[in-house]
């Protein structure tokens, strides 16, 4: 195996993973804008768990979160109280000190109950993660699939940070919040980059109409054949606050975050 094609496989895994994080964490689970057909569901699971051995539940108290506190002093990640570089590099520290804060999961995704799978399968994240390196040890060979594994998470780790950060320092404010559009990391990360966009409408399942959502492209080739149902809503939700939580508004203007659906 040659080094170009290592990258591009390790490139190719990173966007896998950022289809499975944009579409099902964030916009079916975290806000609502859609259900997800069951095989469907599986299927996602199972890719977060052998790519990064990622816990739905935490991914989603912590962005939740986010919208809640956007920018203020309570935001796990934001670049305006803690610096855009500090964000850029150290934002999977930031998502884990606050993913593993007693009370975090339970407070910002106790809708989310955990089932068997959970319990017994995708809750032990290394064993995900050795699976997914052996199936990468059996196409390549051991140093390969290590090197592959590496440079796909330290990519995967890297853009997310380029959304928490630079997508609320620089690009455009089509919309009155804090957050901004960048098209560039819109089209590294399946439009997580037109993040303006999304935090003007946070339930509405396409980030704008720009043509660099592909997680929005994704979305609705999946609706088209029923393997996702759109609950479309564009309301401009900021100062309404749904809170899925029940429980009394904070003191602050807050983001909006889920309505109180059922889980799929």
């Amino acid at each position: 195996m040659s080094l170009p094609l290592a990258l591009v496989v390790a490139f190719a895994i990173s966007q896998v993973s950022n289809v499975v994080t944009t579409v099902y964490l964030h916009r079916a689970l975290t806000h609502r804008a859609m259900t997800v057909h069951p095989s469907l569901d599986l299927v996602f699971r199972f890719t977060l768990w052998v790519t990064l051995g990622l816990s739905r539940r935490q991914w989603v108290a912590v962005h939740r979160k986010h919208h809640i506190f956007t920018d203020q002093p309570e935001d796990p990640h934001s670049p305006l109280q803690r610096g855009v570089w500090k964000v850029l590099f150290f934002n999977a520290g930031y998502y884990r000190k606050v993913a593993r804060t007693p009370g975090t999961v339970e407070t910002y995704a106790r809708d989310i109950k955990p089932d068997w799978w959970d319990r017994k399968v995708f809750s032990h994240s290394f064993c995900g993660i050795g699976i997914g390196l052996v199936a990468l040890g059996f196409l390549f060979g051991p140093l390969w699939a290590a090197f592959i594994g590496v440079v796909h998470t330290a990519l995967y780790i890297f853009l997310g940070g380029c959304v928490n950060a630079l997508n609320h320092h620089f690009g455009k404010r089509p919309n009155a919040n804090s957050a901004t559009n960048l098209r560039w990391v819109a089209a590294l990360t399946m439009g997580e980059g037109m993040h303006n966009d999304h935090h003007e409408f946070p339930r509405s399942a396409a980030f704008g109409k720009s043509f660099w959502d592909f997680g929005g492209h994704i979305t609705r080739a999946l609706a088209s054949v029923r393997l996702v149902k759109v609950h479309e809503s564009t309301r401009r939700l900021r100062q309404e606050q749904l809170d899925v939580l029940q429980q009394p508004k904070p003191a602050t203007p807050v983001a909006a975050m889920a309505e109180p659906e059922p889980v799929a």
